[in-house]
Formats: structure tokens, sequence, C-alpha cells
């Protein structure tokens, strides 16, 4: 069996599905030990017991400073340590700007990117003390804003900056930061979008390579995981999404504008018009550790 974590504690937001919880199982299997932090303290405590003695569950709300604190303390004190952090948490809503519920966009912010602050922040003298990594999940959408995905392109790119702010923060403390970027990955968050929106699916079929594909959860897994290993300064899934990082200026330049209003003149009114038809408030949470 693998063992490339062996003696080593990580601490994984969003863990009772997806991304989080796949990552607490490979992570395990390679010997390590997982604090799970979340939501869903049914799915939390399930995947606990599932990985026995190497994991233990916490419920915290991400939007909470004291409770992610408190969760995080008591991960080190339970397991003695902390050498890894997967800052995984977050939630999507759609519907344009002039549309979405203001609460919608803002909780969104919160919990994507004021959430990846509170946990940074919670985690950092249990990294420096054992001269770690922190992981931070940003997204494809830093590179790549989309219409009708205003508050979760907004979020992901301020998560990515607060990464990279806060990698310089840590050298000084021998701590590492990376931040990953997966595109579409199969989770419940792409599979609930494309399910209440067609135009999204529509969309996303008409944006070029990788941007209009999705990668397996075990792909996505496998990725994130060798970064934890490697400690790597970039996790691109798949690694396609290196080339939407690269051409970014270009996208949202005035040479690609052309093809982007033709793109949303018909998308735009339908994505509005499936959003209000959907019934909530004008927009829609897809929870990986908020099962409100």
């Amino acid at each position: 069996m693998p063992s490339s974590f062996t003696g080593k504690v990580a601490v994984v937001t969003g863990a009772a599905r997806g991304i989080g919880a796949g990552v607490a199982r490979e992570y395990v299997r390679r010997g390590g030990r997982v604090a799970l932090l979340g939501l869903e303290p049914d799915e939390l405590k399930s995947l606990a017991a599932e990985l026995g003695d190497a994991a233990d569950w916490w419920e915290a709300d991400v939007r909470d400073t004291d409770a992610v604190q408190s969760a995080v303390d008591a991960a080190a004190d339970r397991f003695g340590r902390i050498d890894h952090v997967l800052a995984n948490a977050g939630i999507a809503a759609y519907g344009t700007v002039r549309q979405i519920d203001p609460g919608a966009f803002e909780r969104v912010v919160d919990v994507n990117l004021n959430g990846v602050f509170r946990t940074l922040r919670a985690a950092a003298p249990h990294v420096i003390a054992t001269k770690g990594y922190v992981l931070v999940v940003s997204s494809l959408a830093a590179f790549t804003p989309l219409a009708g995905l205003a508050p979760y392109n907004a979020s992901k790119a301020g998560v990515e900056a607060l990464a990279l702010a806060y990698r310089q923060e840590m050298w000084v403390h021998g701590v590492k930061v990376g931040v990953c970027h997966p595109s579409w990955i199969d989770t419940d968050i792409v599979r609930g979008a494309e399910d209440d929106l067609p135009s999204f699916k529509a969309i996303r079929g008409r944006l070029p390579w990788p941007a209009n594909g999705t990668t397996s959860l075990e792909e996505c897994v496998e990725a994130v995981t060798h970064g934890l290993e490697k400690k790597k300064r970039r996790v691109y899934v798949p690694k396609g999404v290196l080339v939407a990082n690269l051409t970014k200026p270009l996208f949202s330049s005035a040479v690609a504008e052309p093809i982007a209003k033709r793109l949303v003149k018909r998308t735009v009114p339908q994505m509005e018009r499936e959003v209000a038809a959907l019934g909530r408030s004008h927009s829609a949470h897809v929870p990986v550790t908020d099962a409100k």
C-alpha cells in the first residue's frame, strides 16, 4: 500500500462529498490521517467511520470564524500536528447580476473567499510548526469568467489572489502554498447546474477545450493528492487548464469580445428565464459543505 503520507495529518474543508471526500480517502489510503471539516454531519460521520481511526470529523461552518478556529485547533489536538491543509469548501449560485438575490451573491463570496481566509488564518500556526503545505482550491473560473456565474467567478478569482498573497507571507516560515484550478469536475456542483440550466450546458459546449469538457472525480482526486504530496505551486485539473491561465489576457481582450457577444446574446436571456423558472428567489445553491 502506498505510504507517502505516513505520519502526516491533513485538514480538509468541504470534506463531506466530492473532491474533499475523495482526497480524504486517498490521503488515508496512502498512510495519512485526516480531519474532516464540513456542515453535513451525517455524511462526515459516515466517511469518518469508513476511514476508521485515521479520521475524525468536526461540524464547522466556514462562514463562522470561531467555529473554524475551534475545529482546526481540535484537529491539531486530536492528531498532534497538521501537515497539510486542503481549503476546498465551496458553493455556487447562478443568475445574472441584475437578477440574482443579493443574499445569494454574498453567501457565495462568504463561503468561497472569506471561508478560505478563515481556514488559512486558523491553520497558520499549525502548518508553521510543521513546515507544512496548504493547497487552496480556486477554479478554471478564475481565468474564464462566464455570464450568469458572477459570484462564483469573482470568489474564485479572489481566492487565487488570496492564496498568492498568503504564499508570500508563508515563505518566511518555511510553509509552501499552492493553488488548485479544477475545470468542470463530475461533482454535484456541476451536475446540478447542468440539470437546472440547459443554457449552462449549451454555453459550456461552445467553449474551447478544456472548458467544454468534464473531468472525472477520480482524475481530480489523483491530481490534488499528487499536489499535496509534491507541495506543488499550481495544480491544474486537467493539465490543459494551464493554457487558460496563460491565455487569460486574450480571453478578456477586445479580440475575443465579438465571439463572446455572439455567444451570450441568446444564452443569457435563456439563462435568466431558466433561473426565474426554478423558483428559488432567482438563485440556486449547490452545497459542498453546506446542507442548508
